[in-house]
C-alpha cells in the first residue's frame, strides 16, 4: 500500500520531503507532480525502480529515461553539450522540456538508450519538485506517469492512490499539475530536433 503525502504546493512542509526523499534513497517508488503532469520517480541508482517502471508503464529498453535535475549545474553532470546546446537550453529552463544528450560516464548504463548512449534530462518550474531534488541531492530517475492505453496521464494523486496502490510506495500530492507533457527536444545530433511537442513552447527550437 502506498503512503500518501499532502503538500502544499507553494510552501512544502520540509518534514513532508525529508520524508519522501528518505524513503527514495531507501529504494521507494513515488509518483510525484511536475510543471506538466505527474511522474513516476526513484533513486538514480535504482535497478528495481527502473524495472517497475517499465513494467507499469509497458515500457521497452529504447525508452529514454529523465534525470530530473535541480539546476543546471547539476544538469551538466550527466549530460555533454557544446556551447550552443548549452545557451540555447540555459534558456529554456526551468520549464518544461525534456532535452535528449549524449550522456556522461555518471548516468548509469541501464538509462542510456542501448545504441545512441543519450539520456533525457530536464529542470522543472515546480515549487515542490526541486525542494524534493534539493532533499534528496541527486537527480530524480523519473517517467511521465501515462499509463498503456491511454491517451492522458492522470493528474489527481488521490486517483492515482486509488488506481495504483498495489505497485507504488508512495504518492506526492500537491494538487492538480495538468495533463500535458514535456516538450522533448534533441540535441544528440548537435541540432534541435523536436520528438514531442507539450506543454513547452517550441518556438524557440525551430
Amino acid at each position: 500500500m502506498a503512503k500518501y503525502y499532502d503538500v502544499h504546493p507553494d510552501n512544502p512542509q520540509p518534514r513532508t520531503i525529508s520524508q519522501v526523499a528518505r524513503s527514495i534513497r531507501e529504494g521507494a517508488l513515488v509518483a510525484y507532480p511536475t510543471d506538466s503532469c505527474y511522474a513516476l520517480g526513484c533513486g538514480l541508482g535504482s535497478r528495481d525502480g527502473v524495472e517497475r517502471i517499465r513494467t507499469i508503464r509497458r515500457l521497452d529498453d529504447r525508452h529514454h529515461f529523465t534525470l530530473v535535475c535541480e539546476d543546471f549545474a547539476q544538469l551538466g553532470r550527466f549530460a555533454r553539450m557544446d556551447n550552443d546546446v548549452f545557451r540555447a537550453i540555459k534558456a529554456a529552463t526551468p520549464g518544461s522540456y525534456t532535452f535528449i544528450l549524449p550522456a556522461t560516464k555518471e548516468v548509469p548504463r541501464m538509462l542510456q538508450h542501448p545504441k545512441k548512449k543519450t539520456v533525457g534530462v530536464r529542470i522543472p518550474d515546480h515549487v515542490v519538485t526541486r525542494a524534493l531534488i534539493e532533499e534528496l541531492g541527486e537527480p530524480l530517475l523519473s517517467s511521465t506517469l501515462l499509463l498503456p492505453g491511454e491517451e492522458e496521464p492522470m493528474t489527481q494523486g488521490w486517483e492515482i492512490k486509488d488506481r495504483l496502490d498495489h505497485v507504488l510506495d508512495a504518492v506526492v500530492d500537491s494538487g492538480d499539475c495538468g495533463t500535458e507533457p514535456t516538450t522533448v527536444v534533441d540535441f544528440s545530433g548537435g541540432s534541435a530536433e523536436i520528438v514531442r511537442r507539450g506543454a513547452g513552447d517550441t518556438a524557440r527550437f525551430e
